[in-house]
Order: structure tokens, then sequence, then C-alpha cells
């Protein structure tokens, strides 16, 4: 169930739209021509919530809504691209003399844009960091780092993204491609990981917004029908078959094999 209704006169121009998703409905809000705000609320049942928004709707056209034609035009599902995200994963690395300080020039940017972009952006970045779930690329962080955990490997995952898109892409194809940047990594005495970047997003919509990071998730999950879900991995090696590890990426072996990265 969705409905767009826009309200037009010599001073305003604006639109309201409402959908339901199961017990909640979502209305998204604002001036024609741009993204908007969203709202969410969650009933005991569908029914109730179903009630709910048929109120508000009639609600609406007694203050002189009326149905819209089309949404061509009238709202903007969101202006972040996956160029965009690239862009500003770019420019962060160039904002700030450490991962800390980008960050936070990261968040910044982001608690600036509409709720529904700090939401896209988030799920770009899902989206790729899903990718990067494979069994070459946690054996190859397994050697690098002398051992990987779970935890280990997503903060690794989120270093990779925050190369760009071609030094990833790269890794995901061949992990060996990964050396120049850990030899940068090796001589500034940090870690080939990043956990802020997972959470960039959701610290950018607790800043805007003043909510907490249930609320975002919750939004996150309404808005995208993400969930979060790890995908399937197959392992075809054995933390313990040293020469298997080496056979596997012989140049990593040679790099780290003896002597990971430990700090």
């Amino acid at each position: 169930m969705e409905t767009l209704l826009i309200y037009q006169d010599h001073t305003s121009n604006k639109f309201w739209k409402i959908s339901q998703k199961g017990n909640t409905y979502v209305v998204t809000y604002g001036k024609v021509g741009t993204v908007g705000a969203i709202k969410t609320k969650t009933f005991e049942s569908e029914d109730e919530c179903r009630k709910e928004i048929e109120k508000l709707i009639r609600s609406k056209m007694k203050k002189g809504y009326l149905p819209a034609e089309s949404t061509n035009l009238i709202l903007k599902d969101t202006t972040m691209t996956e160029s965009l995200f690239w862009e500003l994963i770019d420019k962060c690395k160039e904002k700030g003399d450490d991962a800390e300080e980008q960050m936070e020039w990261l968040m910044t940017q982001l608690s600036k844009r509409p709720v529904k972009d700090i939401i896209s952006f988030d799920f770009i970045l899902n989206n790729y960091y899903s990718k990067s779930y494979t069994s070459d690329l946690w054996a190859a962080a397994y050697i690098i780092m002398g051992g990987c955990s779970d935890d280990c490997f997503d903060y690794f995952r989120a270093f990779l993204l925050y190369l760009g898109k071609e030094p990833y892409e790269a890794a995901i194809k061949d992990p060996e491609t990964l050396l120049p940047y850990l030899k940068l990594i090796e001589e500034q005495e940090e870690m080939p990981q990043l956990e802020e970047l997972l959470f960039v997003a959701c610290e950018a919509f607790e800043e805007k917004t003043g909510q907490d990071d249930e609320d975002y998730h919750d939004l996150f999950e309404k808005l995208t029908n993400d969930s979060y879900n790890q995908p399937e991995i197959e392992f075809d090696w054995d933390e313990d078959d040293e020469e298997g590890l080496r056979k596997k990426f012989p140049l990593l072996w040679e790099a780290y094999g003896e002597n990971p990265l430990e700090y």
C-alpha cells in the first residue's frame, strides 16, 4: 500500500507519501523535487497500521492535499549514487592525518545529507562489503595478520573498501594485489583494519536525528529490506596447513607468512 499526495498554492509546493511495510508505515515528506524527510511508526498489527494510514490520508486531503498522478519529478528517491559513494571514500582520505580524523569528516558530511542518503550510503557499502566475504580473502587476511577471527575479518574487509573501488575489486579477484598497500600500512605501523567505517552511517544518523543505533537499524531494514545477513562461505583452505597457504598465496606468504603484521 502506497499513497503519494501533493499540496500546491502560491507559497507551497510539497509532497507527502506514505507506504505500509507489514505493521509499520513509512512517511516521506518535503518540498517537491527533493529527497524529503522520513518518519516511521509501528503498530501491534498490520490491520491497525492500515487503519491509521487511511486516517492520515483523509486528514491530509481535508487540508488540501491531492493525489499525485505520477512520482516523476515530485520526489527523489536518493541523491546517493554509487559514484558519489566512492567519491566520498576517496575524498575522505584527504581530510585528516589519520583514520580517526577521516572518519569524523565522513560522518559529518553524511550527517548534513537527508536520512535517505545516509541509509543509501550504508546500503551501497553493505552490498560491496558482502561481496568481499570470500574464502580467498579470509585466507589472505590469515596470512597477513598471522590469524584472523570473524571480527578481524570484518574490519579487514572494511579496510579493503577504504582503499577505493579499483583496489577493492582487484583484491577480490587476486588478494596478492594488496601487497603495495600492505607495505604502506606496515611503514605506518598500523593494521589493515578499519572498524569505524562500518558504523559511520549509523553515527551520522545519530548526529542528525538524535536517535540511537536501534532506531537506525530498524529504519535501515524497513527502507532497504536488508537485514545485514552474511552470505554463505565455503573454505578451501585449512589454517593448520601452512604449506597449502604458502602455495595458495606465495607472495603474501613470502612477505608475511613468517612475520605477520602484529601491533
